[in-house]
């Protein structure tokens, strides 16, 4: 056997998922993104619930956002379907459901197996603080999108 085969490891899911969990209970970087389960009895380990506390000089400043992300059984091939549960403007979200819209996020719709809910999180931070987002007049802090659908 070459190098090439001892290359790449894949991860299994679970594990890659357990790991996830244990740094987003942390507290992520500097601690304003974060992430957890919704059901600690859930062995597929499908429903999160991410927090983004907005960045400063932005007028999402001093406010905490609550995101639902969903891994399907094909995570991490393929990305989370993430959705805002607080109201937030940001062009990359559905004004309607809350839906991280994939085609407008670049790393949603550009997805790699290395990336993390925690990436995901840290990259729509990013956003809300972007030139395109920074001015977008936010909705009533404390609205929420109706938790309705799943995609």
């Amino acid at each position: 056997m070459g190098s090439a085969a001892s290359a790449t490891v894949v991860v299994p899911r679970n594990f890659r998922l357990l790991e996830e969990l244990e740094r987003g209970e942390r507290g992520i970087g500097d601690g304003t993104v974060s992430c957890g389960m919704d059901d600690g009895d859930d062995i597929f380990m499908r429903s999160w619930t991410g927090t983004i506390i907005g960045p400063l000089n932005s007028v999402h400043e001093g406010r905490i956002y609550q995101l639902k992300l969903f891994c399907d059984k094909d995570y991490p091939d393929k990305p989370p379907t993430v959705r805002f549960h607080s109201r937030i403007n940001l062009t990359c979200v559905n004004p309607d459901t809350g839906l991280v819209e994939g085609k407008k996020l670049q790393m949603l719709s550009n997805w790699q197996r290395e990336y993390t809910m925690e990436h995901i999180l840290t990259q729509l931070k990013k956003e809300m603080a972007a030139p395109h987002n920074r001015k977008l007049v936010p909705p009533p802090e404390g609205t929420f999108f109706c938790a309705a659908q799943e995609n």
